[in-house]
């Protein structure tokens, strides 16, 4: 089985980063608004990062991490800029 880990761009331009391991139904439910809390209140959303793991530890592991994030560099994995994602903030 596979686990996910996103990241949404929301209707009011900010991210939000999660992790399932069912990536098409979260983005259904995403949309749908039924996930309570932050992008129920900014929907569309809009799927912009996914990046698959082998256990729900690991992808858990590199949501916090993405979470802890600066804007610039959650934007340069999106555009998987890997010499972006090295500088430091």
């Amino acid at each position: 089985m596979a686990f996910y880990v996103y990241i949404v761009r929301c209707a009011d331009g900010s991210y939000y980063t999660g992790h399932t391991d069912n990536l098409e139904a979260r983005m259904e439910a995403h949309g749908r608004g039924e996930i309570a809390g932050y992008t129920s209140a900014r929907r569309p959303v809009q799927l912009v990062f996914s990046e698959s793991f082998m256990s729900r530890d690991d992808a858990f592991q590199v949501e916090r991490q993405i979470k802890g994030w600066s804007r610039r560099k959650k934007e340069a994995l999106i555009r998987r800029n890997w010499n972006a994602l090295k500088k430091p903030e």
